[in-house]
């Protein structure tokens, strides 16, 4: 993009930008952008949405539902945790916090007197609807596009109602990697400053420790958790079986058609001159245990036993990169030298890592890489794809001068 002396000069040449665009919004194909004044995502986000949204639109529509819908959403409690530092930070520095579900809708908002009037005008408030879809291109409906953390300046807005606006948004992803709403601080274009993206980074990743460290409701059933740790639960409550019975309760969720017993003798024994009397105990054993969820004459789990290992090889089969990284907490069973255990942890773990090598955003890299820290190209990757001014680039830059000087 070019480099302006000014804001202003920068939203001239946009405003020109946006002129030849909205000026014949069903072109086939759109006009080719300048490479030098507009950003290619942004010249994306134009072309999606101008199949759905008049750039002359004055006001996002709306929904009745909003007070319901902020009630049931996961973000509720983070947000209200954060909402003095949200409101010290946007009065005093003349901006907007709007957080939004993941389908763009506005669920809560505070900051600025004078700008929360404006922005009721355009229906930036509780209520409206700012996807792609609705709106066109502005900071929530790209972020939620992209899964990143985006700006949207002036006349990058394809609505021009909007031009007088900077808008900076993140993603806010839930404990399952899956993003559940967005986070933006918005105000007058001549108020843009890189910082501030840096800030609403910040205040997101805040918002998903929070997620991440509320105690979960006890579930029903069989939970196995032995991504990173091994940990065996019923019906919420700890289950303390020795390491070879959670490494065949693990095997089992893996393969749901199960084993015969020589099969499950061959893959937690390997070429070991074990009884099967030992293994037949074990299994027993695991079938108190869990409640009988397991069959007799073929090794096969019968009920409700979940995994957390099943649900990242799901991901990874689903091609899901960001629920992947989010459920990868460490390698299978760390510790254990189950052959039948090993062979899952490599496939896993290199399922995972192929994923992220592969991904084009960031986010996946460095959440990868906290897992991975030895990993050299993992940071490496990340690095790349980092912008110059990201925050994060210290913590990435660090991991790697660790790794490759171990």
């Amino acid at each position: 993009m070019a480099q302006f002396r000014t804001l202003t000069e920068q939203r001239t040449e946009l405003e020109r930008e946006w002129e030849r665009w909205a000026a014949a919004p069903h072109t086939t194909p759109p006009p080719a952008p300048r490479n030098t004044v507009l950003r290619n995502d942004v010249a994306q986000s134009w072309r999606r949405s101008l199949r759905t949204v008049d750039p002359g639109r004055t006001v996002a529509p709306g929904v009745d539902d909003v007070g319901d819908r902020w009630a049931a959403s996961p973000l509720r409690g983070p947000v209200t945790t954060l909402a003095s530092e949200l409101r010290a930070i946007t009065e005093d520095s003349g901006y907007l916090a709007v957080v939004t579900d993941p389908d763009g809708t506005v669920l809560w908002s505070c900051g600025d007197r004078a700008l929360r009037k404006q922005a009721e005008q355009v229906n930036f408030a509780p209520g409206g609807c700012w996807d792609e879809s609705h709106m066109g291109t502005n900071g929530v409906g790209l972020s939620l596009h992209s899964d990143r953390a985006v700006s949207v300046f002036s006349a990058e807005h394809l609505v021009a109602a909007l031009h007088g606006w900077v808008c900076y948004c993140a993603p806010i992803h839930g404990p399952d990697g899956r993003v559940i709403g967005v986070l933006d601080l918005s105000s007058y274009w001549d108020r843009s400053h890189p910082a501030v993206l840096a800030s609403v980074r910040a205040l997101a990743t805040a918002a998903e420790t929070m997620l991440r460290s509320a105690e979960p409701a006890p579930a029903p059933g069989v939970r196995l958790e032995c991504l990173g740790t091994a940990r065996l639960s019923r019906d919420g409550r700890p289950l303390r079986l020795p390491p070879r019975q959670l490494e065949i309760l693990a095997l089992l969720a893996l393969q749901p058609e199960g084993f015969t017993p020589e099969q499950l003798h061959d893959v937690i024994y390997g070429d070991r001159s074990v009884s099967t009397s030992t293994l037949k105990a074990d299994v027993s054993h695991l079938r108190r245990a869990t409640g009988g969820e397991i069959s007799n004459r073929r090794y096969v789990l019968t009920g409700a036993v979940t995994c957390d290992a099943v649900d990242l090889l799901a991901a990874i089969r689903a091609g899901d990169t960001t629920s992947a990284v989010w459920l990868y907490r460490g390698p299978l069973l760390p510790g254990s030298e189950t052959p039948g255990v090993l062979q899952w942890r490599h496939y896993l773990d290199v399922g995972v890592r192929t994923a992220v090598l592969a991904s084009d955003r960031a986010e996946h890299a460095v959440a990868f890489g906290e897992r991975a820290p030895g990993d050299i190209e993992v940071h490496e990757h990340a690095l790349r794809l980092l912008p110059p001014d990201d925050v994060r680039r210290a913590v990435v830059a660090a991991r790697l001068h660790t790794a490759l000087h171990d």
